[in-house]
């Protein structure tokens, strides 16, 4: 792999795929990391565990609906729970930059603590650095998570069952935290809100329903279009999405038809995808909308035999169309 890193790498697009398969796992070897999943679950003295990290570098660090320290402490536990796992221990590592004032930090930690104790997670160690000013924009953070697995959740990461016929769920609307960030950047004046939240409590409610859960995966960077993407060419099958059955806020609807994007691709903050037996969707929707996350959930398409590794999207106008990854970012640094 040649050339120079730029901010597509960072988009959870293409560009991301293509560094960590030409040039992380060529020099890191190993089963738990090639899966690529949200977590690696590794063999515990007693249990599986669920061991996974994640940065957070969002500008600006405050925005509507949360903060970088709120936003670091769901990103973890939102990754450990979707893959079957039952968060307990985060550690955060600071780099700082020279000049940030001290309040800002207090807010930032507090957020942090507040959220941890509704996860049930404990902060249990961590890091400071400071840099010079210049050196990063304020400060970002580190975090590393560990949770439990139980043994039949283990595999839900990897879609390993699922088949033709299977729902596609979305636990409600998108796109609301990478316009919020952006609507903030840029002086927009809206109503839109971050869903910058813990979804441990929801995903594990569905989960013991007992229900036929093929897969969940958090829909962050690159939003639920690279989810299904993923999934789709990974397991080479092919999904049928319904634009009319995709949850969409009116004013988000309206700030991406003003300004080109599309809802698919941005990140959301508190939105997970969820593959699950025909049979057995009703038990999901059901047990989801009981909770305040899982309100809104939908089932916006299916699993096809029909072109496999692609996904084609029913319209509103009456058409179809597939679905495309782009290589490069629509919105940097939004987590």
């Amino acid at each position: 792999m040649k050339g120079i890193i730029t901010m597509d790498h960072g988009s959870g697009y293409g560009k991301t795929s293509e560094l960590i398969e030409a040039l992380f796992l060529k020099y890191f070897s190993g089963s738990s990391l090639a899966e690529q999943s949200d977590s690696a679950i590794v063999e515990g003295s007693s249990s599986k565990l669920a061991f996974t990290t994640d940065s957070f570098v969002v500008k600006p660090v405050f925005f509507p609906g949360g903060d970088i320290g709120k936003l670091s402490i769901c990103g973890t536990v939102n990754d450990l729970a979707v893959c079957g796992a039952e968060p307990k221990f985060i550690s955060c590592g600071f780099i700082l930059e020279e000049g940030l004032p001290i309040d800002d930090l207090a807010s930032i930690a507090a957020s942090m603590a507040e959220t941890a104790a509704k996860c049930g997670v404990s902060i249990v160690t961590g890091d400071t650095k400071v840099v010079e000013k210049g050196s990063c924009d304020r400060l970002y953070i580190n975090t590393s998570g560990i949770g439990f697995v139980r043994e039949e959740y283990s595999g839900i990461g990897q879609a390993e069952g699922i088949r033709e016929g299977d729902s596609i769920i979305v636990n409600g609307t998108i796109a609301e935290h990478g316009l919020a960030v952006l609507s903030l950047r840029n002086s927009f004046e809206n109503s839109i809100v971050s869903d910058c939240t813990p979804l441990n409590s929801m995903i594990h409610k569905c989960l013991d329903t007992g229900a036929q859960i093929r897969f969940i995966r958090d829909a962050t960077r690159g939003g639920i279009a690279s989810v299904l993407s993923e999934l789709a060419e990974k397991r080479n099958i092919g999904i049928e999405l319904n634009e009319d059955s995709i949850p969409l806020k009116d004013d988000v609807q309206g700030l991406c038809e003003i300004l080109g994007f599309d809802p698919l691709y941005i990140a959301n903050e508190g939105k997970v995808i969820i593959a699950v037996s025909e049979e057995d969707t009703g038990t999901v929707l059901s047990a989801l909308r009981g909770t305040e996350e899982g309100r809104n959930s939908a089932v916006i398409g299916s699993v096809t035999s029909a072109h496999p590794g692609e996904i084609v999207i029913n319209t509103s106008a009456g058409g179809r169309r597939i679905v495309d990854i782009p290589a490069g970012t629509q919105l940097p640094r939004i987590c």
